[in-house]
């Protein structure tokens, strides 16, 4: 334990007594261990709406650059564009289509990055088989997207998110003619609950991963390339590192990685308002609760594993991720990873700052690989 940590400790427990000390430090970490739990980003209004645009309150959020999506009430859901303008705390917003439920001033909307739902055929009209991966828990929920190419790329949302975080990479897949399957892991809606009904970052979900590479190798395929966003990512990294089958293994794509778990595990508790002397409780009780083997988790963090060509996609600005901890790795890896950075986007957000320069770039690095 660290002295400063063992301060913070030593001040929680004198200040608050053994019992409510533990009780916070639990609550804290639920975000963080708790499968599929997100805290939702704040509500913003809509003061105007005309044709083609809609007018915001202004926030870091509704500011930002690039492609998002408008959600409300019961499935209220609009995507919103470029920035027309903005001043006297509002801003301007190209609407470019309103999906589902009736926006109308006075609304409450949240901006969210699921600019896509559903599933490959009603999000992009692509064809697509619901099929289910063996795995030692049972069957895991994925999609299969067709290719002609022998290399299958295997997709894995991020914590708090489901299958339609991959649906914005889909048209690529399809473009390329390579095939896709897009998978759950423990913990997942549908799909088996871990043992202990946590999330364990990684070092158990990998072998969720590890089984969706083994049945694309028994359904043709001669290779797999991994792509991960957010602890997805992470997970890659772990499968990359552990699978029997890592030598099948042409790439990984690193969408927003978790490479620093103890402070993305403060970060994370510090945006649902946690004190930092709380979110440091956090961190401490979501070690305990999972067991996390933090000497373990720094060297996959550090790409000593990587086998394989590896594309870096992190924002210096991700609240989330440190974007020290993405210099290290490719610092460390020169051989195999090639860092890309995206400003002024979101954890996990990356293709909806700059959908065109994303797809690009993942398609540069994709086509050596067919």
């Amino acid at each position: 334990m660290r002295w400063g940590t063992a301060a913070v400790v030593a001040a929680a427990a004198a200040g608050t007594g053994v019992a409510a000390f533990l009780l916070l430090g639990r609550k804290a970490s639920d975000g963080v261990v708790q499968p599929g739990t997100v805290e939702p980003p704040p509500p913003v209004t809509v003061h105007e709406l005309g044709p083609g645009r809609v007018v915001l309150t202004a926030t870091a959020d509704t500011v930002r650059r690039g492609h998002y999506a408008l959600e409300w009430g019961l499935g209220g859901h609009a995507v919103v564009g470029e920035v027309l303008g903005s001043g006297g705390g509002r801003v301007t917003r190209r609407l470019e289509r309103a999906e589902h439920g009736t926006l109308a001033v006075g609304t409450e909307v949240r901006l969210t990055p699921r600019v896509l739902l559903g599933d490959p055929r009603t999000a992009l009209g692509l064809d697509y088989a619901e099929t289910a991966v063996p795995g030692e828990l049972g069957a895991f929920p994925a999609w299969r997207t067709a290719g002609i190419r022998g290399t299958c790329v295997v997709l894995i949302h991020g914590a708090a998110a489901d299958r339609s975080q991959a649906l914005p990479v889909l048209p690529l897949l399809h473009a390329l003619r390579l095939p896709g399957l897009t998978v759950t892991y423990r913990g997942d809606a549908g799909a088996p609950a871990s043992p202990d009904g946590l999330a364990h970052f990684g070092e158990t979900e990998w072998q969720d991963v590890d089984a969706a590479i083994r049945a694309a190798l028994e359904h043709g395929a001669g290779r797999v390339v991994l792509c991960g966003w957010s602890m997805g990512a992470t997970i890659a990294m772990y499968t990359a590192a552990r699978s029997a089958h890592r030598g099948r293994i042409a790439g990984l794509v690193l969408d927003s990685p978790v490479l620093d778990w103890e402070e993305s595990v403060r970060r994370v508790s510090a945006r649902t308002g946690a004190s930092p002397m709380l979110a440091e409780l956090g961190a401490l009780a979501a070690q305990g609760r999972t067991g996390v083997d933090l000497a373990g988790f720094a060297r996959i963090a550090s790409g000593a594993d990587l086998p394989a060509p590896t594309l870096l996609l992190q924002s210096p600005d991700d609240p989330i991720s440190p974007w020290a901890a993405a210099e290290r790795l490719a610092d460390g890896r020169t051989d195999v990873v090639s860092l890309h950075s995206v400003p002024h986007a979101q954890h996990a957000a990356l293709w909806n700052a700059d959908p065109a320069r994303y797809t690009e770039t993942l398609r540069r690095f994709l086509t050596p690989l067919l």
